[in-house]
């Protein structure tokens, strides 16, 4: 596959590539066309087509997936089919080549060795013969000539006996069987794993809707989600799939969002509301015009997002290129040096050592691995991160974020909701709550404050209405809007005044009553409203951006895994103090503009400390941008084109601990992989070439060479799937 990426590095206008080995895709930056790039691959002897629609080249991928294990399948069973019975014959009845007859009939079982070859195999000459054009070499070029080496010894036994000495005749026409077959066999359960890494990716292909009904010329037409045009109506029925992005027209309806935003209750669509594909109607009937369509679908979007991210390397992996760009030459070179040791200074009969230590370190030291070692995790862990909610941008994200040492915060929409609440009330036990709820609402519609849609909010939630009564709209009158201090307005005659403590100073309100309340609420960094009634406070409440239901437990999470947790907030210090008192903060600042924010992590990196930024994405992007990493936290529609390094798509903290547990499990999985194939060689080849044969008398079998070179294949991708059993820590 180097001979792919170095093909398509020398074409003009790219500026980088990464090949993904493991589901044989490429991913191209720079301004070249795909024709050129298309060219540049078949040339190099491969074929290659261009990706337009994800979910197409996913379900093709699939396709070619199941043909090749299909076809695999057919090989193992010929190639052992025919390979144990005759390791079987060998083994009971020897397989000399002592008679006419016997040369004979070894000379058929060779040419029909031969044609197993060529069917179970030929994809190995193939390859190889396409890499040694091009003057390369691959793990096909260790195979074939391991297994043609073998093939070959032994004919020229079975047709020029008289050429060798009586010791030197072993026919080797099974080990090139065996070889075939359980390389392919290794192949097998390896594609069979392959396909589980995938499954993110399918999950989400799954969501796509593939139908549509659109209103055309005032009929509805069920159409192929592919032929929706923007700007087209299209009809949604309770129990029906959004098909594309689109802005409701006409209806009321009840959306179910949660495999973009993890919002596990349905969000009421109305009209001039928007809607994403792949979202659910659970009740009402919509229609919705199309804005976006096809590849410009949020969930598109993010399908592409994870494409490309498990397409991408992390920096870790370049020491396996670098050892794969040299690997298989090396290797030839250790076989032809090993096949001279032998014979020169290896015993009777040196031919049959010389071919038998060279064809096995050619069969052992294949690629394959080494190969997988970093690709097959990077699927899997990428893919079960976006299970998760957390879109990874590339392989670099991935292991920087798995390095980070202190997290730092906002405050406001990270840790909090970024909207005021109402959080506490107290009413005079003498009132009517309801009839004073009613009042308070009734006076809060007419405000623009941002804290009247606090108190609007939490009396119709109290009141279990949306509708006020008759009587409490007509009573209203004398309505006043006092800057800076609240409203007045009179209700029947009662004069009723909602505000701070001036307002009430300045109405001769009476606070006494509940004046130790609102001391500890102002302490505790809450805003205090003040109800007053003809000169008698009547209630108060407190309103407050509130903590994220799940924040202190997210944060919990991540300083088990040893993270310092830092908030920079442009907040007061008094509101960032009772922040942090209720959460496990380590250190907070304040009163911080951008600016500052950025020269606090500057700051912090300097100190040595690997540093994760999360924030809204905007207030924040000088600080995100510093950050070793950036995450951005907010609606999974939104998030899907942001720039951050790690996109929460669901609003929960809970995707920070999720991205840092997943990606340093990523990477001691990959790190894993890869000292074990280089363990795996590093042990392999000395034995393949018979360091241990003047200690223990005994050679490797190039049979038991191509079983452990598989089994070493199997083993990387079963380690890496793994990934696919993770849950939250």
């Amino acid at each position: 596959m180097a001979t792919v990426e170095s093909a398509l590095k020398a074409v003009g206008g790219v500026d980088a590539v990464a090949l993904n080995f493991a589901n044989r895709t490429v991913q191209v930056e720079g301004a070249a066309d795909a024709d050129s790039l298309i060219a540049a691959v078949e040339q190099a002897g491969y074929g290659a087509s261009e990706v337009l629609d994800p979910a197409l080249a996913e379900q093709q991928r699939e396709r070619s997936r199941l043909d090749e294990l299909a076809y695999k399948r057919r090989a193992v069973m010929l190639a052992l089919g025919l390979g144990l019975p005759m390791m079987a014959y060998g083994m009971l009845a020897g397989m000399a080549v002592d008679t006419p007859l016997r040369q004979w009939g070894w000379g058929a079982a060779g040419l029909l060795t031969l044609a197993v070859m060529v069917f179970a195999g030929g994809h190995f000459y193939s390859g190889a013969w396409r890499s040694a054009r091009h003057l390369g070499a691959t793990m096909d070029t260790l195979i074939a000539l391991g297994t043609g080496s073998a093939w070959g010894y032994s004919m020229l036994v079975v047709i020029w006996p008289d050429l060798l000495p009586p010791q030197s005749r072993g026919l080797y026409f099974e080990a090139s069987l065996m070889i075939i077959g359980l390389v392919n066999l290794g192949q097998v359960l390896e594609l069979r794993a392959r396909g589980q890494t995938q499954q993110a990716i399918r999950g989400l292909l799954d969501i796509q809707p593939k139908r549509a009904r659109v209103v055309r010329d005032g009929q509805e037409l069920d159409v192929a989600v592919e032929q929706v045009l923007v700007g087209e109506l299209l009809r949604l029925r309770p129990g029906e799939t959004v098909a594309v992005d689109g802005e409701v027209v006409e209806g009321t309806g009840l959306v179910d969002e949660a495999m973009l935003t993890g919002e596990s209750q349905p969000v009421t669509k109305s009209v001039s509301d928007s809607l994403s594909a792949g979202t659910l109607n659970t009740q009402g009937a919509l229609l919705y015009r199309a804005v976006r369509v096809g590849h410009e679908t949020a969930l598109a979007k993010i399908i592409e997002l994870v494409q490309q991210a498990q397409n991408s390397k992390p920096p870790i992996s370049q020491l396996a290129d670098r050892v794969a760009a040299i690997f298989v030459p090396v290797v030839m070179l250790i076989a032809v040096l090993t096949a001279l040791v032998w014979w020169w200074l290896g015993p009777e009969p040196q031919a049959v050592y010389m071919l038998v230590t060279a064809v096995t370190v050619m069969i052992i030291a294949c690629p394959c691995a080494l190969g997988l070692a970093t690709p097959i995790s990077i699927m899997i862990g990428i893919g079960k991160a976006a299970e998760k909610g957390v879109l990874i941008r590339n392989g670099d994200a991935l292991q920087r974020a798995s390095e980070i040492t202190t997290l730092v915060m906002d405050k406001t929409g990270t840790l909090t909701l970024g909207r005021p609440e109402v959080v506490s009330v107290q009413l005079n036990e003498t009132v009517n709550r309801n009839q004073l709820l009613e009042q308070v609402q009734q006076l809060e519609l007419q405000s623009q404050h941002p804290l009247a849609g606090a108190l609007v909010a939490y009396c119709r939630a109290e009141l279990g209405s949306d509708e006020l009564y008759d009587d409490v709209k007509m009573s209203l009158d004398h309505f006043h809007s006092l800057a800076g201090l609240g409203l007045q307005a009179s209700f029947n005659g009662q004069r009723l005044a909602i505000g701070n403590q001036r307002l009430m100073e300045q109405l001769d309100v009476n606070l006494s009553a509940l004046h130790q309340q609102a001391l500890q609420w102002e302490s505790e960094a809450k805003t205090v409203v003040y109800i007053g009634c003809d000169q008698e406070l009547v209630g108060i409440a407190a309103i407050a951006d509130p903590l994220r239901q799940e924040a202190k437990a997210a944060l919990q999470r991540l300083k088990q895994q040893g993270l310092k947790l830092v908030m920079l907030t442009g907040d007061n210090r008094e509101t960032a103090a009772s922040v942090c008192s209720q959460l496990p903060i380590d250190q907070f600042r304040a009163q911080l503009l951008p600016a500052d924010k950025l020269q606090a992590i500057k700051q912090l990196q300097q100190q040595g400390e690997r540093v994760g930024m999360v924030g809204d994405g905007i207030n924040d992007a000088p600080a995100l941008s510093q950050a070793d990493v950036g995450f951005a936290i907010g609606s999974g529609a939104d998030v899907a084109i942001e720039s951050a390094d790690v996109a929460l798509m669901y609003d929960s903290l809970h995707g920070l601990a999720d991205s840092v547990s997943l990606s340093r499990t990523t990477m001691t999985n990959i790190k894993q992989n890869l000292w074990g194939a280089f363990v795996y060689n590093g042990i392999g080849i000395p034995i393949a070439a018979g360091v241990l044969y003047p200690l223990t008398g005994l050679l490797l079998n190039p049979v038991i060479a191509g079983l452990a070179m598989s089994l070493s294949s199997v083993t990387v991708v079963l380690n890496a799937n793994r990934l696919r059993r993770l849950g939250r820590d």
